[in-house]
C-alpha cells in the first residue's frame, strides 16, 4: 500500500492565514521509504508542513500531489499529535471506535483492540477510562488507535515532547516496529538525538520554509546549509 501513495510532491506548495504566510513555498518529494523525521527549532512550521501534506492545514498555493487519487490517499492515512487525543471511554472502545468507522463487526474489532493493547503494553487498561490514563499511557493508545486501521502512512506531530526518557523510548520501540511492517512514518520532532536515533529521512525546515532535505546520515554528517549546520551546533536559528 504504501508504495501506491508514494511518490508524495510539493511544488510550490504554500499555507496562508490572515494574510500571513506560515510554510512556504515548499518543493518537496517524499518517497515511501522507512522513516522521515521533519526537524527545526521552535516555530519553524514542522505541525503546519505536517498538517499541510496531510490536508488539514489549507493549501492556498500551489500543489500537494500523491501518487493516487487524494481521497484514497487520506483514506490510508492517519495523525498522531503531540497532545494525545482520547476519547472519554474505555481504552477499549478507543481502540475498537476507528475500526467500527469503517464497519469492521464488533466481535472482529475487539479482538484486534485486545492484539494492539497488547502490543503497546496496554493489555491491563482494557476497561479502564482512557483519561485516567498517564500520559504515555495516552499517547500508546493514542498510536495503536492510528496503526489499528493498518494505515500505509502515519503523521505524528512530536509525539514524545512531553514524555520523559521511558515512556519515549517506548513508543519509539513502536514506531520503528510499524515501520519494519512496512508503515510509511513522517514524524516532527526538534529532539535532534530523537532524530538521530530513528530517521531515515530529515527534512529540515526553518521560517516556514524547507531548507534542506536528505538520507539522515548525510544530513548529520554533512549539513549542506549554514542554517542547518548552526542548528546541528545548538545555536539559536531564526
Amino acid at each position: 500500500m504504501v508504495t501506491e501513495l508514494f511518490p508524495l510532491v510539493l511544488e510550490g506548495a504554500e499555507t496562508s492565514r490572515r494574510g500571513k504566510r506560515l510554510v512556504g513555498p515548499a518543493d518537496l518529494t517524499l518517497d515511501g521509504r522507512g522513516l522521515c523525521v521533519v526537524m527545526g527549532p521552535n516555530g519553524a512550521g514542522k505541525t503546519t508542513l505536517l498538517r499541510l501534506m496531510h490536508g488539514t492545514a489549507r493549501l492556498t498555493g500551489g500543489t500537494v500531489r500523491w501518487a493516487c487519487d487524494t481521497g484514497v490517499a487520506r483514506h490510508h492515512q492517519a495523525f498522531v499529535f503531540q497532545r494525545p487525543i482520547v476519547l472519554r471511554r474505555t481504552v477499549e472502545d478507543n481502540l475498537i471506535y476507528p475500526l467500527r468507522l469503517r464497519g469492521v463487526a464488533r466481535g472482529v474489532a475487539r479482538e484486534a483492540a485486545r492484539k494492539w493493547a497488547k502490543r503497546v503494553g496496554l493489555e491491563l487498561h482494557l476497561p479502564r477510562r482512557a483519561m485516567v490514563l498517564s500520559g504515555g499511557e495516552q499517547q500508546k493508545l493514542a498510536l495503536a488507535r492510528a496503526l489499528i486501521t493498518d494505515p500505509a502512512l502515519v503523521f505524528l506531530d512530536e509525539p514524545t515532547a512531553s514524555l520523559d526518557g521511558r515512556a519515549t523510548r517506548e513508543i519509539e520501540a513502536i514506531l520503528l516496529q510499524a515501520k519494519g511492517e512496512g508503515t510509511r512514518l513522517i514524524l516532527s520532532t526538534h529532539d535532534m538525538g530523537q532524530a538521530r536515533r530513528i530517521a531515515d529521512q530529515v527534512v529540515f525546515i526553518l521560517g516556514g520554509k524547507v531548507h534542506e532535505t536528505g538520507p539522515a546520515d548525510a544530513f548529520f554528517d554533512g549539513p549542506q546549509t549554514p542554517e542547518a549546520r548552526a542548528f546541528l551546533k545548538g545555536d539559536i536559528v531564526e
